[in-house]
């Protein structure tokens, strides 16, 4: 990679915008659904899958589905984003909520 690509690449990287929302992880075998938030939600699943793949993740129950059913019958889902008008103070509270209104309307177990 030259110089010059390496610099448009890395302007690239700082102007791209987080964003932050609101997932499911679905177990297809069980229907089993889990929801969280994430102030990068785009980039969620990869860390998540990571840490279920090593078998580290936190989420005891999430860990114990994946262990039993296999990483193929997962799905992760967006299901909620944050429009850029919510300024960071807000972005907290307003990812708690929608978490919240999310797992009652699914009937999910928070991640």
């Amino acid at each position: 990679m030259d110089r010059q690509h390496r610099k448009m690449a890395r302007a690239a990287y700082k102007e791209k915008r987080v964003v932050a929302g609101v997932y499911a992880v679905l177990c297809t075998a069980t229907g089993q659904v889990w929801v969280g938030r994430s102030t990068h939600v785009d980039t969620e699943q990869n860390g998540l899958w990571f840490s279920l793949r090593l078998g580290t993740s936190p989420h005891a129950s999430l860990q114990n589905a994946w262990a039993e059913h296999g990483e193929a019958h997962f799905r992760f889902e967006q299901l909620d984003r944050l429009g850029p008008d919510v300024s960071a103070i807000d972005r907290t509270s307003e990812l708690s909520k929608r978490a919240a209104l999310w797992r009652n309307r699914l009937g999910a177990s928070p991640i």
